[in-house]
């Protein structure tokens, strides 16, 4: 079983300019069949993470997906400022 928090910690954290304020949390889901991960970072860091029109934030999901197959479960992924 993949710590998918990890994964996506290591995935995000070259691209921040803070990383000593990045965090990437699991929480609990309604959802059986889902993994929710939260990412808190500062605000420009957030911005970066996210990308124009949600273009990173897309790809990080896709990404992350492909990671959870092996689970049969999805991924959602939540972008917080601290």
């Amino acid at each position: 079983m993949a710590e998918l928090d990890k994964v996506l910690l290591d995935l995000v954290k070259p691209m921040v300019e803070n990383p000593e304020k990045l965090d990437v949390r699991v929480m609990p889901s309604l959802n059986e069949k889902e993994i929710l991960l939260h990412v808190y970072a500062s605000d420009d860091d957030i911005a970066r993470l996210i990308g124009k029109k949600g273009s990173m934030a897309s790809a990080l999901r896709q990404v992350m997906s492909v990671a959870s197959k092996s689970e049969n479960k999805k991924v959602t992924i939540k972008f917080e400022q601290i």
